[in-house]
């Protein structure tokens, strides 16, 4: 597999820089996940990674050592569902400091146990070491009978999102305001569930690209509509909002849904599905796993990202993490 095209931002920018450093070899890389075929074509090895640090990625006066734990697995295990893949396991490694209380640890530890059974799998093993912080890096393995990266998109494909957006921004806003976030924006942000089951159904359902929304509409958009080579399309107008953002919303002086678009770590699916994937597909799909799908878009011909909201075109820049 070819290493795929990549949306804009200078973290995007340093992975280009580091390809061409690798050259041949680096191979497979810029979908969420890399794919291993199995032996015997019975399938796929999907394998992830995902790195939590503090202080960049959670702060521990506004989440628990257990929630900790969780947010960190949940994040790499939200790379298998953007595979359609189930899960086989995690392994942890941590970086603790050294004279923090090894009940810290064991809780965080119980945190990405917890995810990893949710998700249905376990955890496999890991590393431990001293650390000037806590950094939780999260290993993920899993496996795909037919992987969805997102470089299957093709014009004429609805643009689909699972679940609700823009409630884990809502809690960080608030955190950075010096406020108390929603019971419900708070469980957004330290308790996501990876769509593990969604992605699984999406792939049965015929799936051309998917991935999960980590860095932002915005951004994931535009790292589908690169890898693709199309041109997407997405009316924030069908955005569905989660009920905690409005309020948080007018606060920031924007309208509901380019503050939910605008937000990362959601890890909601994005997803193209066939023109003929319609209403009556999508409430069959809502029957069987039990979570909202919206159309909120469409992919054409061309290249880059086009978002829409009253009329007008509206900037939607993804999350950058070395702004």
């Amino acid at each position: 597999m070819t290493n795929l095209d990549l949306g804009p931002g200078r973290e995007f920018d340093r992975i280009r820089r580091i390809l061409g450093t690798l050259g041949p070899l680096a191979r497979g890389v810029g979908d969420d996940c890399a794919l291993i075929p199995e032996a015997g074509g019975r399938g796929t090895l999907v394998v992830s990674v995902d790195l939590s640090v503090e202080n960049v990625h959670f702060r521990r006066d506004w989440l628990t050592m257990e929630e900790v734990g969780w947010r960190a697995a949940a994040a790499a295990l939200s790379d298998l569902a953007a595979e359609g893949a189930e899960t086989i396991g995690v392994l942890a490694s941590v970086g603790a400091p050294a004279e923090s209380p090894e009940e810290d640890l064991l809780a965080l530890m119980a945190g990405v146990g917890a995810a990893a059974y949710e998700a249905g799998g376990a955890v496999l093993g890991g590393d431990l070491t001293a650390s000037p912080h806590w950094v939780v890096d999260v290993t993920v393995l899993g496996r795909a009978e037919r992987p969805v990266t997102r470089a299957g998109a093709r014009p004429g494909d609805g643009l689909w999102v699972t679940g609700a957006l823009g409630g884990a921004r809502a809690a960080l806003v608030t955190w950075r305001q010096g406020g108390a976030p929603t019971p419900e924006a708070r469980h957004a942000f330290v308790h996501p569930t990876p769509r593990i089951e969604a992605g699984r159904a999406l792939a049965r359902s015929g799936a051309h690209a998917m991935l999960d929304i980590s860095d932002g509409l915005g951004g994931d958009a535009a790292h589908l509509a690169a890898a693709s080579g199309v041109m997407v399309e997405v009316n924030l107008e069908r955005v569905p909002v989660a009920s905690a953002v409005p309020a948080v919303a007018t606060t920031a002086g924007l309208p509901a849904a380019q503050f939910a678009a605008l937000g990362g770590e959601d890890y909601e699916l994005l997803v193209a599905l066939p023109a003929a994937f319609g209403s009556e597909q999508a409430a069959r799909f809502v029957r069987e796993v039990g979570l909202p799908l919206t159309r909120i878009g469409e992919v054409r011909g061309g290249s880059g990202t086009r978002f829409q909201l009253g009329g007008r075109t509206v900037a939607l820049p993804g999350y950058d993490h070395f702004a």
